[in-house]
């Protein structure tokens, strides 16, 4: 269980160093200068760990080697690590040095590390962030910040980072997680996803690499607790060995720092079998465009886990993200203001196909991708796809509030392109929403906790699969439904057929009174022409021409017109040689019209696969749904898909009689008079 006061006080003491920028900085812009600073420290503090080790070897080896040999024997053992710092320089030396050599010191530092760290500082930027905080005359003091803090991985794991940083951040830029959509993911909830996931890799006997893929690996806290699950299965150091080497990560993420902060925790644990990258996942990669695109477009994973940004608007790339639209996207594309599911199709792309194994997914969504979207939009569309093609295995509820930069509920969607027999054309919905303890001391909005009781209730119902008071189990064609468009005559108080007047309220001409005639048949139009008898530069004659017609769709509107002018004995000079279509645009024109009270609707359709006559069986439900005289209906030419995980848990509460509502009013009602009373008495 993680230490949120030890997380939190670490929190309050870097923020407090960090106000040293203020006057020189924007808060927003300080993570750019403290949080490569950690990066750096918690690779130093790696390293000094390492070196120390050596020395202590090599005293045990060699005590009577000076001083001065045994460092540079320490410096050839360091170097083969999987990464180094070749300067002689240490924060702390830094800082003991002439103070007015601080930049140009560490800058010598920061340039002696190895490659695979210079990339992550790179992408830090932060060369020139420190030639910005060195001319802000603060470089010294931020050093100062962190020279003397343990951020070993013995001290502080991944997932605790992950806090911090979240922490940090929030508190630089209140809005900036809000906007991107990005939530640091509780490792109770990575557990549970990991757990789901069934991995099947036996460190005891497996001899063949098994591959898990992130498309938004953020700090890589999915990644790094997916191979820790697999890792305290393994007992003997054989077995531990066999996770290091068979379990291998990929991933992808498109922030820098975020990526930066992943790819060196990677490192510093000693990953050697890592494939993380940077870029836009979602988008096509481009050769000659360094870190941009999918860069593991086909390739195939056995297992996939993420938590994609909420709700994060992707049209500022969406015309590249179309380049894959008869590819990857081909069942369809969310709408620009959440792009999440854009990942899942990500994901099921690199599925394997089920005769090689197949792959699983387990990745966390909130409400949104459930139900958004409409019968043949982009939303239902993928659903419907994903529920067809039998991919969808498992939908587990979770508990609102926990993470800490929101308090709503998220959905795990669980995957599967090679069901067991008893699951397929079936999906199960697990609702754990109440599968949680409060939190003893809230971390931001996250207020409640999952234990490991919690867990293993839910890996418990998920293994049983079988419906229940927490589990329903479902056919994938009951979550799809026909969307119709109904036309009814609406009727009056005495169940008769309603006729009504309103304005015409669109440009009266031949297109628009025919479409209204052939939604309402033949109707009566009462119109008033102002017509334009003469006009000249200042004067002009006007004659109002009030007129009844009755339009049954075999002559024209404009014809209907013209007639009833001429019958009103109007000269058409005006008009001569010009069409009666181009007067009525000039003419003042105000019209209502008499007609039938028809209603345009649509009405969604449970889909029943047991129907055998679909038309008769939507005649049925409409019928039974709409009480007035249904005039036609027409289906949508695809089933919509959704998915409402509170409605298939929705129990109704009778509401308190009326009788003990008022019986509570005026008990509250002579309380309230008690205290007013006992006032005055004061």
């Amino acid at each position: 269980m993680l230490d949120k006061e030890r997380l939190n006080n670490l929190s309050d003491d870097i923020w407090k160093g960090a106000i040293k920028l203020r006057g020189k900085f924007k808060a927003k812009d300080y993570p750019l200068v403290i949080l490569p600073m950690i990066m750096i420290r918690r690779i130093e503090c790696v390293l000094e760990a390492k070196r120390e080790f050596f020395r202590q070897e090599i005293l045990k080896k060699t005590p009577d080697l000076s001083p001065e040999n045994r460092e540079v024997r320490v410096s050839v053992m360091a170097a083969s690590l999987p990464f180094n710092n070749t300067s002689r320089w240490t924060l702390k030396k830094i800082l003991k040095e002439n103070s007015t050599q601080v930049y140009s010191h560490f800058s010598e530092y920061l340039n002696k590390f190895s490659p695979n760290i210079g990339e992550i500082i790179d992408k830090f930027n932060y060369h020139a962030v420190i030639t910005q905080v060195n001319k802000a005359s603060r470089l010294a003091s931020i050093i100062e910040l962190v020279v003397d803090k343990d951020f070993s991985p013995e001290r502080i794991s991944n997932i605790e980072m992950g806090y911090v940083y979240e922490e940090l951040l929030q508190r630089f830029s209140q809005d900036d997680a809000k906007d991107t959509g990005e939530h640091f993911t509780p490792r109770e909830i990575i557990r549970i996803m990991v757990d789901l996931m069934e991995i099947d890799f036996d460190p005891a006997t497996s001899t063949k690499s098994i591959s898990i893929y992130d498309p938004a690996c953020g700090t890589g806290g999915m990644l790094s607790v997916a191979k820790e699950h697999l890792m305290d299965k393994a007992k003997t150091p054989y077995e531990q060995q066999q996770v290091a080497t068979l379990v291998l990560l990929n991933g992808q993420e498109l922030l820098d720092q975020n990526y930066a902060v992943c790819k060196a925790d990677m490192i510093i644990k000693g990953e050697t079998h890592i494939n993380i990258t940077s870029g836009n996942s979602l988008i096509p990669h481009i050769a000659s465009v360094a870190d941009d695109g999918d860069r593991h477009a086909g390739h195939q994973f056995d297992y996939m886990i993420s938590n994609p940004p909420f709700g994060v608007n992707w049209s500022e790339y969406k015309d590249d993200a179309l380049r894959l639209a008869t590819s990857r996207y081909k069942w369809g594309t969310p709408d620009v203001g959440d792009g999440a599911l854009l990942f899942l199709l990500t994901m099921i792309e690199k599925m394997k196909p089920a005769a090689q194994g197949g792959s699983k997914i387990a990745v966390l969504f909130n409400g949104s991708p459930l139900s958004n979207g409409d019968a043949l939009q982009g939303e239902s569309e993928i659903r419907r796809h994903i529920l067809q093609n039998d991919l969808l295995d498992t939908i587990v509820m979770m508990p609102d509030q926990m993470f800490y930069n929101t308090g709503i509920y998220t959905y795990i969607w669980l995957l599967n392109n090679n069901k067991p027999e008893h699951k397929r054309g079936k999906v199960l919905i697990l609702n754990a929403r109440e599968q949680f303890e409060k939190e003893p001391k809230s971390f931001g909005n996250k207020r409640n906790r999952i234990t490991e009781q919690h867990r293993q209730w839910i890996d418990a119902q998920f293994a049983e699969w079988q419906a229940n008071a927490a589990c329903k189990v479902f056919k994938t064609s009951e979550f799809a439904f026909h969307k119709v468009k109904v036309v009814f005559w609406q009727t009056d108080e005495h169940a008769q057929p309603m006729w009504i007047t309103e304005t015409f309220d669109v440009q009266l001409n031949n297109g628009n009174v025919q479409k209204r005639f052939e939604l309402y048949g033949d109707m009566t139009l009462y119109v008033t022409v102002d017509v334009v008898l003469y006009e000249e530069m200042f004067y002009r004659e006007v004659l109002p021409v009030e007129m009844e017609l009755h339009y049954d769709g075999s002559t024209a509107f404009d014809e209907l017109v013209m007639r009833e002018v001429k019958d009103c004995h109007v000269s058409f000079e005006i008009v001569a040689n010009k069409s009666i279509k181009k007067a009525l645009k000039n003419w003042k024109v105000e019209a209502t019209y008499h007609h039938r009270h028809y209603i345009v609707d649509n009405e969604y359709i449970p889909f029943d696969d047991a129907a055998d006559d679909k038309a008769a069986y939507i005649n049925a439900f409409l019928a039974r749904e709409i009480e007035h005289p249904i005039i036609s209906w027409e289906e949508y030419a695809q089933l919509g898909y959704e998915i409402l995980p509170n409605k298939y848990f929705y129990q109704y509460q009778e509401p308190t009689p009326s009788d003990q509502l008022i019986e509570q009013f005026w008990a509250l009602e002579k309380q309230a008079e008690q205290l007013l009373q006992d006032i005055k008495e004061l």
